[in-house]
């Protein structure tokens, strides 16, 4: 919801705010059996006095609109023509539906980003002008757009962008043939392709407990069981009657940063390997590692570790262009599933990305990127050090987008969440990546610039300090 009422207009902001939560009702934008946020959050988000908020309700209520309910919230009850022509229970279809639904924390994440007044302190993107706009530009505009470029492509991706990402990955120590690639839409398809091509309902997936797949959802939608397991040589034996795979980011963990060391890939890869447990390794922000790192996939000799990597987090996420690395038969049955849900990842991106893999411009802002990341990494570690040097720990940044900090005291609370949101700040707190987790906040330096970092620092340091939520 991203509509306001104003102040300059004849009509009372009151009489705007009924007449529109009427007309979403009357539209079906917001069906029956639909809870609104809270008053609180309706009055931050309108940017009126929540006396405002709670004489429009009354008035909907009155009108037979809405309904509230002690202790569980206010719910949409009937539409103007709910009387007149029976409509389709929308709420209850979208409550059975297989796909589960993010927090609410995460869906005001995603509505709040494209707001350009705000600050994102935790944003998992590259700022704009670390973006290579122009270079992309220009390598667009020297494209030759042939039938081929204009039509599907082959269910594996590209041949030609297959091999660059063969040569491209033997860098990092991993032998592979384009046989073995399968061209994704971004990291999160692939998880997605493997979630519906590979496993069944009732699959159990390891993770770590702090994880980038509890702010996602597609393994859980497909029916599976998340499990935590920080430590794999725990594992003595898998459970019966259910697949199983483990999902890991050996090189800068999200959100944790943490990378294995050498002897923790060895181990980690031969206890899976005895135990016939698949790995699925993610390593999107593999090439942003300050230190030369080689993927866990580089000692793989026997097709157990599933890769996927991408040029989103080095590139542009616009491009939606990310690879799985796989034994053959495996790639040929998710290329199958991706031409089932896709027919394929964008031709004019896989051309462009083939461009940037071939031509060493890729490898050249790789470089680059990473010189500016860590400068950044610097500038917010310097600023935790003023602002939360007594208060928390952290551990200093070895590359990607982020410092897990961890704060002695269970600081990080949905209403810190949200009173920093009326601030126009955008936090991500540990709660989004592990259930009940208040101590810790993902920061990201990659996103928001010098002055943004320093403003937001402070004003969540402020909140903290103060309990100001």
């Amino acid at each position: 919801m991203h509509w306001q009422p104003t102040k300059q207009h004849h009509i009372s902001l009151h009489t705007q705010i009924v007449e529109w939560i009427a007309t979403r009702i009357a539209s079906g934008d917001f069906p029956i059996g639909m809870q609104l946020p809270t008053q609180r959050a309706l009055a931050m988000q309108f940017n009126v006095n929540r006396s405002t908020i709670t004489s429009a309700l009354d008035e909907l209520k009155a009108r037979g609109l809405l309904e509230a309910y002690v202790g569980r919230g206010t719910f949409v009850t009937a539409s103007p023509w709910h009387t007149l022509l029976p409509t389709p229970n929308w709420q209850q279809h979208i409550n059975d539906s297989i796909h589960k639904p993010n927090i609410d924390t995460i869906q005001l994440i995603n509505d709040y980003e494209p707001n350009e007044q705000m600050i994102r302190l935790g944003t998992g993107e590259l700022a704009p002008s670390l973006l290579p706009r122009t270079a992309l530009q220009q390598s667009l505009a020297s494209i030759t757009l042939d039938e081929k470029l204009l039509n599907y492509c082959e269910p594996q991706g590209s041949i030609a962008l297959r091999q660059a990402i063969c040569a491209h990955v033997e860098k990092r120590g991993i032998i592979t043939t384009p046989r073995n690639i399968l061209v994704v839409s971004g990291a999160l398809q692939a998880l997605q392709l493997i979630a519906l091509g590979l496993l069944q309902r009732g699959s159990i997936i390891f993770q770590p407990s702090a994880s980038y797949l509890n702010s996602i959802h597609p393994f859980q939608s497909a029916g599976m069981y998340m499990r935590t397991l920080d430590d794999v040589t725990t594992l003595t034996s898998l459970p019966h009657a259910a697949q199983s795979l483990y999902y890991a980011m050996p090189t800068l963990h999200n959100p944790s940063g943490y990378t294995w060391t050498d002897e923790e890939r060895k181990t980690y890869y031969t206890v899976c390997q005895k135990l016939a447990l698949p790995i699925l390794e993610d390593d999107v922000y593999g090439e942003l590692s300050f230190q030369p790192t080689q993927p866990l996939k580089a000692i793989d000799t026997t097709g157990h570790v599933l890769y996927v990597g991408s040029v989103s987090k080095t590139l542009s996420p616009g491009l939606r262009i990310g690879w799985i690395i796989a034994p053959e038969a495996v790639i040929t049955r998710l290329a199958d599933v991706k031409m089932q849900t896709d027919y394929g990842s964008s031709t004019l991106s896989q051309q462009l990305v083939t461009h940037w893999l071939t031509s060493g411009k890729y490898d050249a802002h790789v470089a680059t990127l990473k010189e500016t990341l860590h400068v950044r990494a610097q500038f917010l570690h310097a600023l935790l050090l003023h602002h939360f040097q007594d208060l928390a720990s952290w551990e200093q940044s070895t590359g990607g987008f982020y410092i897990w900090v961890r704060f002695h005291e269970p600081v990080i609370q949905k209403s810190l969440f949200l009173s920093l949101l009326q601030q126009n700040i955008l936090i991500h707190p540990g709660y989004m990546y592990e259930l009940n987790d208040f101590h810790h906040i993902r920061l990201s330096y990659a996103y928001a610039s010098f002055d943004d970092l320093t403003t937001g620092i402070e004003q969540l340091a402020k909140a903290i300090k103060r309990r100001t939520y």
